[in-house]
């Protein structure tokens, strides 16, 4: 059973949620008030912040005070292609970092529809590329994303396995949007009880980010790529969300090719849950779980 404060964040930002009609929506207007509600969110206590630019691009260190020498995690933030950026993830990546004892980089990746696909992949993989060239060893990185930014991490992955660049050591994805096509049986199944999107919602978001025809792209839904050679992948997921046939068919193609995946799904939860640590005690305990993994992948 979830906690009380789990469903009070639930009922609260279910109800803003379901007022937001996508096909509508002023995208210019979310991204502002996304960075207002960013503004108020803490970085997780002990962990330092620097900005830089990284080909272009803004990005944040998040530094904790204990940390492993040498190793790095690169997080794609979330937010449909369209919105996100280092003020609304900073807090949930200061979080993960600290519990992961190492530090994390957050990029602010080209965003849709003014940058479509593969604009944000190009991105992704150019600051991977620049940490290897600046001295970082591919073995010593993880790579993670939520939401579109799991999404993009995989199509990452995928884009430097084809190319012959060295894998990280891992990858992290938290509720990844891995099915622009929307085809997974969950969009059905968990109709009623996501209290965010509708199965609609997948259709208008992803013709922000690609043209109709691009949906199948296994860069843009990797759910249909050859998934042969991806590093370990650690899945959170919630039970409750629409996306979640995204991830038990992904991690069921990395099994049934050879890979390894570790897959959580969590009762009661919904899409990237663990976007409200401090405010509930699901979010700390899947944020302790990452950092587990991370520990372990290094010890």
């Amino acid at each position: 059973m979830s906690s009380i404060r789990a469903n009070i964040v639930r009922s609260i930002s279910g109800a803003y949620m379901q007022r937001v009609d996508v096909a509508k929506v002023d995208v210019r207007k979310v991204r502002r008030l996304w960075d207002y509600l960013g503004g108020l969110m803490l970085t997780a206590f002990g962990v330092d912040k620097v900005r830089d630019e990284i080909n272009g691009l803004y990005a944040e260190w998040l530094t904790p005070q204990e940390r492993m020498e040498g190793k790095l995690l690169l997080y794609l933030h979330g937010g449909g292609y369209v919105v996100g950026g280092c003020d609304m993830h900073r807090q949930m990546v200061s979080h993960i970092a600290r519990a992961g004892h190492i530090q994390a980089l957050l990029p602010e990746y080209r965003l849709s529809p003014e940058s479509k696909y593969p604009a944000a992949i190009e991105d992704a993989v150019g600051i991977y590329r620049t940490l290897l060239a600046r001295g970082t060893k591919a073995e010593d990185m993880v790579i993670a994303g939520d939401s579109a930014g799991g999404g993009l991490a995989v199509a990452t992955l995928l884009s430097l396995r084809d190319a012959g660049d060295p894998l990280p050591a891992a990858a992290i994805l938290l509720s990844p949007f891995l099915d622009a096509t929307a085809s997974g049986e969950s969009m059905q199944s968990r109709a009623q009880q996501d209290p965010w999107f509708h199965a609609q919602d997948i259709s208008l978001i992803a013709d922000y980010y690609c043209e109709p025809a691009q949906r199948r792209d296994p860069l843009v839904s990797p759910i249909f790529a050859d998934v042969g050679g991806l590093p370990p992948l650690y899945i959170q997921v919630g039970d409750d969300e629409i996306l979640l046939s995204d991830s038990e068919r992904f991690a069921e193609k990395i099994a049934a090719a050879g890979g390894e995946v570790d897959l959580e799904i969590w009762p009661e939860m919904w899409h990237v849950f663990q976007m409200f640590v401090g405010k509930m005690p699901e979010s700390g305990r899947a944020i302790n779980k990452i950092g587990n993994f991370i520990r372990g992948l290094f010890a």
